[in-house]
């Protein structure tokens, strides 16, 4: 490399870091809101409509970032929660946001927090094609109940056996002469699942790592 290449590398490095690989993974962004009540503060809630994907769970409302739709991913959070519980964005104050949540199976999720006009709640029109039900949880109740932590483990195949026993190789590992013992699953790693329940109603998942991580600034 040459001087001049050398120069151009510097320049075009990032002003400020974002995360490596963005456009290989499911980019999204979710919306905390927040309800005042009383002087209560309260978390809504929704669980998915049992027909769509991961329905019967409960999230928070959000979804993927539209490229020519949305300018930024605080759109996308505004956008998907006026499209999923008829909450307009002038019923919305940003009021900040966690840091970026990188999954392990692919999807990047930006959350945001967010305070609701009272009156919004009392007007939403769910889309009943995506969202069953709503729920309001006092912020008071997560801090005063610790999740309960189970573990899920996770590992690499460079390969599937189908129903019928036909091998499928994803990565062709022996034709790039890599250690052997890549040729079989491997990883099997370890990874945390908070559990939260509420009056019969659990909350995990995504869901419940970035509600961890809220809690931890309260």
């Amino acid at each position: 490399m040459k001087k001049e290449g050398f120069k151009k590398l510097i320049t075009n490095l990032p002003k400020y870091p974002g995360v490596m690989g963005r456009d290989r993974f499911f980019n999204s962004a979710v919306l905390i809101p927040f309800v005042k009540i009383k002087g209560q503060y309260f978390i809504l809630f929704q669980k998915r409509a049992a027909g769509i994907k991961q329905g019967g769970d409960i999230c928070f409302p959000g979804g993927g970032f539209e490229e020519g739709i949305d300018k930024n991913f605080k759109d996308t959070a505004l956008r998907e929660t006026n499209e999923e519980l008829g909450i307009a964005k002038k019923d919305i104050k940003i009021i900040g946001q966690l840091d970026t949540m990188v999954a392990s199976f692919g999807t990047i999720v930006e959350p945001f927090v967010g305070l609701i006009k009272k009156k919004a709640i009392k007007n939403m029109k769910l889309d009943k094609n995506e969202v069953e039900n709503t729920y309001l949880i006092p912020l008071d109740y997560f801090k005063k109940n610790e999740p309960d932590i189970y573990n899920l483990r996770t590992e690499v195949k460079p390969y599937h056996i189908d129903e019928h026993g036909n091998k499928e190789v994803y990565f062709p590992v022996d034709k790039l002469k890599l250690p052997e013992t890549y040729q079989k699953p491997w990883g099997n790693k370890k990874h945390k699942v908070y559990v939260y329940k509420y009056k019969k109603r659990v909350i995990w998942g995504l869901t419940a790592v970035i509600l961890n991580d809220l809690l931890k600034k309260y």
